[in-house]
């Protein structure tokens, strides 16, 4: 997927996008710290260190900086329930685990600009007293872990890092860790477990993080997103941050625009916008073909249709409208897609994903892949449509954590808007019959041929 900014004013009078985190996502070696430091780079860090942490906290939480991670909960507010009489240490722990099916943003901001989020972090572990702070990324990232960890030791190296930064007489230190790639982990209480060296899977609550986390002591758990947001709330005032986005979403974000569109890539705009204007923007759809459905937060966020396209992206409309903003990865589908296919595929991840804790996902997840196969190859039996909802039902809400929850949220989204398509599968046509799978490639023939693949039906030939 390409990195994509885009400075053009938005149709008809709207705001223009907004690069802030992707400022210098174009600049030769961006990654480097004089770069970094050529653009202002570390300023915030000096301004917040002026400050008391208590102000720091109550500046992002004016702001109203909201978890970017998928929950959208107020960081100020989440910083803010540290205790002050607990007698362990307060760690920060930066989750930088991303790996929601069509989720594509932290990784490149942390590839071009990882000096953004090192100066969040220490902003951010200065706020909550914090001494100690962990980057935990995905293990497959190597390329990322690499250059995050280039970025901590040119860090220490600058006097930003280690013992009484910049005379300020604030200690800090930061772990990078490499996770084992489990998306589980992407759960803050699973990578907490993951962190301390067990298996990843999430906890009971409460205790909560902000009491109990990271070897019982109190912990800060905040999405790569947000700690990156942090510089540029404190450089720039709550009033600038706040004159972006809408009432109750304030603020830039970047969005993932993926499939079967004209330009995918990453695309940085004030929380409200919608994906007309980002497909405006972007070109649109591949040529010749019009929008079916799309997700906009990842997978695990309900589905909407076409009819969706002009609803706000931001917390309140899109739950307003039937779905979760999440990582506002907008995964665009067009209309020779197989919704039934596109469910599977989600479904099957989930089942392999999950950790096995909880009964209700464990077993619920391989029941409902077991149902949307029979439905793709058009075996389903009549009613098996309503018996998939209700499996569906016994699923969502019954887990340690979000996992059953998304998804139940890809189902039912998915039937809520194209019930004909599983009903067809129920009457003994193949999902493959009523919508080929090789109308719906991003690739064309000769892509296919030189990777050895099958046009027909993607699979090796």
């Amino acid at each position: 997927m390409t990195e994509t900014r885009v400075s053009l004013e938005m149709s008809k009078g709207s705001a223009p996008l907004t690069p802030v985190l992707s400022a210098n996502w174009d600049d030769p070696r961006a990654w480097k710290i004089l770069n970094y430091e050529r653009r202002g780079g570390y300023g915030a860090l000096r301004t917040a260190l002026s400050m008391a942490p208590d102000e720091v906290i109550s500046l992002v939480k004016d702001a109203g900086l909201r978890g970017r991670g998928g929950a959208g909960f107020p960081a100020g507010l989440k910083w803010s329930f540290i205790p002050k009489d607990n007698p362990n240490p307060t760690y920060l722990v930066v989750n930088c685990d991303e790996s929601e099916p069509g989720t594509c943003k932290d990784m490149p901001l942390l590839m071009a600009s990882p000096h953004t989020l090192v100066e969040g972090a220490i902003i951010a572990s200065y706020a909550v007293h914090a001494k100690m702070a962990f980057l935990y990324v995905r293990g497959e990232v190597l390329h990322i872990i690499r250059r995050l960890q280039q970025a901590v030791r040119e860090a220490y190296s600058a006097g930003y890092l280690g013992a009484n930064i910049l005379g300020s007489g604030y200690d800090l230190d930061i772990i990078v860790h490499a996770g084992a790639g489990a998306y589980i982990c992407g759960e803050e209480t699973a990578l907490l477990d993951s962190l301390e060296g067990r298996r990843g899977q999430p906890r009971l609550r409460p205790p909560f993080p902000a009491v109990a986390g990271l070897y019982a002591s109190p912990t800060v758990v905040n999405n790569a997103e947000t700690i990156s947001s942090v510089p540029a709330i404190v450089a720039h005032g709550k009033d600038w941050f706040q004159s972006m986005g809408t009432e109750k979403s304030a603020g830039f974000t970047l969005y993932s625009l993926s499939g079967h569109v004209a330009n995918p890539g990453q695309y940085e705009a004030p929380l409200g916008i919608t994906l007309h204007q980002l497909l405006d923007i972007s070109g649109g759809m591949r040529a010749g073909h019009q929008l079916k459905f799309f997700t906009p937060g990842g997978s695990s966020t309900p589905m909407f249709s076409a009819a969706e396209i002009d609803v706000p992206l931001d917390y309140e409309s899109v739950a307003g409208a039937g779905s979760i903003l999440g990582t506002k990865a907008l995964q665009c589908f067009d209309e020779t897609t197989s919704v039934v296919r596109t469910v599977l595929r989600w479904m099957e991840f989930y089942k392999h994903e999950s950790c096995g804790k909880c009964t209700p996902c464990r077993e619920g997840t391989w029941w409902m892949v077991q149902m949307l196969r029979k439905i793709e190859q058009g075996e389903g039996e009549p009613g098996d449509v309503d018996k998939l909802l209700d499996i569906n039902h016994r699923i969502g809400g019954r887990s340690f954590c979000t996992l059953a929850d998304g998804a139940v949220g890809c189902v039912n989204g998915a039937v809520k808007n194209f019930r004909d398509e599983f009903e067809a599968g129920c009457r003994g046509i193949p999902a493959w019959q009523l919508l080929p799978y090789e109308r719906s490639t991003v690739f064309n023939d000769e892509d296919l041929a030189d990777s050895g693949l099958d046009s027909r039906v993607g699979v090796k030939a």
